[in-house]
């Protein structure tokens, strides 16, 4: 029990780092909440600062939430026990407690801890929706609520259901901290709406 609650708390401290504004302030020399959604991610360290601020920053954000997961596995937790340790850095990044509890929408923590979990395949896996979803209309809440979906999907049929407990967590998360964006609904990318008017579709 003590190992669990002492890798769950290195996870949440982990995950609260700011690293996408860390970064952006050393290497761009802005607060990345000023552009974009405001959101103290890896996209706005994008915008603020391109790929000198943004690939760091993105790779620091899915670190955070791969290093807990994978030493608390190389330690011997497993299954239920990883649970909590598995959520911890997500939550840490939503809700950093350096940032006043306003964290980031903790899309890059997940990342790092579907890779410990899963490995590389996590991404492609994410992708199976997220990228139609991101093709189809404008709204990135809805393609991130794809990918988690499909996400969940995979956890399902993989069996394990402390996996399937943890997948349904993190699309609950992930909802929460992009709640706001979800509240307006998805339009459709121009392109489909040209084809509409030939007759198209």
């Amino acid at each position: 029990m003590t190992g669990i609650l002492l890798w769950t708390l290195a996870g949440f401290i982990l995950g609260s780092i700011p690293f996408s504004l860390l970064m952006g302030k050393l290497l761009a020399h802005r607060d990345i909440r000023s552009v974009g959604d405001g959101n103290p991610g890896g996209t706005n360290a994008l915008k603020a600062g391109g790929l000198k601020a943004g690939i760091p920053a993105i790779l620091l954000d899915i670190g955070k939430g791969f290093l807990p997961v994978y030493l608390a596995q190389r330690a011997g937790l497993g299954e239920w026990s990883l649970l909590p340790v598995c959520l911890a850095p997500i939550l840490g990044h939503a809700f950093s407690p350096f940032l006043r509890f306003k964290g980031g929408k903790a899309l890059g923590a997940t990342g790092g801890v579907w890779v410990a979990l899963v490995g590389l395949w996590a991404f492609p896996l994410y992708g199976l929706l997220a990228v139609p979803a991101t093709l189809l209309q404008t709204e990135h809440a809805w393609a991130a609520s794809a990918g988690m979906l499909s996400l969940l999907g995979y956890a399902i049929l993989a069996g394990p259901p402390w996996l399937v407990a943890f997948a349904a967590c993190n699309t609950i998360l992930i909802a929460w901290t992009h709640r706001h964006d979800l509240a307006r609904h998805p339009q459709l990318r121009p392109w489909l709406g040209s084809l509409s008017s030939r007759g198209g579709l």
